[in-house]
């Protein structure tokens, strides 16, 4: 095999495949890069059982054919090149990857021990990348990052007709985001549990490039994201999810609004004074939200902002870690939190204006931290 391609080409394409490569693979030839040259392209393989990545460059082909050598190795070595046009040649069971004046040789593990690649399932339906990756970045702030559970590192997937609700709770808060998508078969009613990691890392490297194509086998435990000539394949996470749609509650006397920005900056500052596991005070009254935290015995702080509010006054705590990962998931202007009563799970969703109408296209649920007069 010979081919020739450009050195950023190349390096960016090492490195996505890279990624699905474990960090202990059961086997010496799961850590490694199939790199497949033949009609024009080089096709790029990375699999550890659980995910797969494939990507295809175009390149300069000399002589077709397929070689396996270490992902690792090779990330880091074209990473390294000079600006340059880079050649991969076989030389017997080695690769010489040559580069202006730099020449590395690499040794090439059994092509014949590498298992079969799992085909991408059956394209679902389209979804816009911008739109999707939004919805994840929001969603998965609370996925619980506890492996002993998980079923709860993992979000959940439901799609009816032409539109996808992404679902996700480590038990101490909720998210649910809903996005449109075009189904290729018209009224589909499905689910599926994703890895809260795998779909992050979709997000970050597929979802860019315009519309994302979703596969999904009707009986495949696979799921695959496709766009362009990149394509990713994951193991569905097994079990039962927990029923959080009806955690959202449907009447709420009590709003209040403020702006999104300000109320990040305040969190941030008041809770520097929170000891661990303290939480942070909101005090919501008519015009106003004052924050504080502290026990006063060794740093106490306290900070007022402007809010709207509409019921009666309300005093409410919070995890600062939980309140501050989902205001951060927030672009709008402001924030509303609707409370039916302060032990009651506090709901966030976003709002354009100060005096204006939510919307619940995205809800983030925080279990508040019981007070003592609560």
């Amino acid at each position: 095999m010979k081919f020739s391609v450009e050195r950023d080409v190349l390096a960016e394409a090492v490195s996505w495949t890279a990624r699905s490569l474990s960090q202990r693979p059961p086997s010496p030839v799961l850590a490694g890069i199939l790199m497949t040259a033949e009609g024009g392209t080089v096709t790029l393989a990375g699999f550890d059982y659980e995910i797969s990545a494939r990507i295809e460059i175009p390149a300069d082909i000399a002589e077709e054919g397929t070689i396996l050598v270490s992902g690792k190795l090779l990330a880091e070595i074209t990473r390294s090149l000079p600006q340059a046009q880079v050649t991969l040649e076989t030389e017997g069971s080695k690769v010489l990857v040559a580069c202006g004046r730099s020449r590395f040789n690499l040794a090439t593990m059994p092509v014949t021990e590498y298992p079969d690649l799992p085909g991408l399932p059956e394209i679902a339906g389209v979804v816009d990348g911008e739109a999707f990756a939004q919805a994840i970045t929001q969603v998965i702030v609370a996925a619980s990052k506890d492996d002993t559970l998980p079923v709860l590192t993992g979000v959940k997937m439901e799609i009816e007709d032409d539109l996808i609700t992404f679902l996700a709770t480590d038990r101490y808060r909720l998210a649910m985001r809903e996005v449109a998508w075009r189904p290729a078969t018209p009224g589909i009613s499905t689910s599926a549990l994703v890895k809260a990691k795998t779909l992050s890392e979709v997000a970050k490297t597929l979802a860019s490039a315009g519309e994302l194509n979703i596969a999904l086998g009707e009986k495949s435990d696979l799921i695959g994201f496709q766009s362009g000539t990149r394509q990713t394949t994951s193991l569905l996470v097994d079990g039962d999810y927990p029923k959080i749609r009806s955690l959202f509650p449907d009447n709420t006397p009590i709003h209040a609004t403020v702006a999104t920005q300000s109320l990040v900056e305040v969190v941030r500052r008041v809770a520097v004074v929170a000891e661990r596991n303290t939480p942070v005070r909101l005090a919501f009254t008519d015009g106003q939200l004052t924050l504080d935290a502290g026990t006063g015995e060794d740093a106490k702080a306290e900070e007022t902002i402007e809010a709207h509010l509409d019921g009666e006054d309300i005093t409410v705590a919070f995890n600062p870690a939980y309140l501050s990962e989902g205001l951060n998931a927030f672009t709008s202007e402001f924030v509303r939190f609707s409370f039916t009563s302060a032990p009651k799970p506090a709901m966030l969703t976003a709002q354009d204006s100060l005096e204006g109408s939510d919307s619940d296209a995205y809800r983030y649920l925080v279990m508040p931290v019981r007070l003592p007069n609560n």
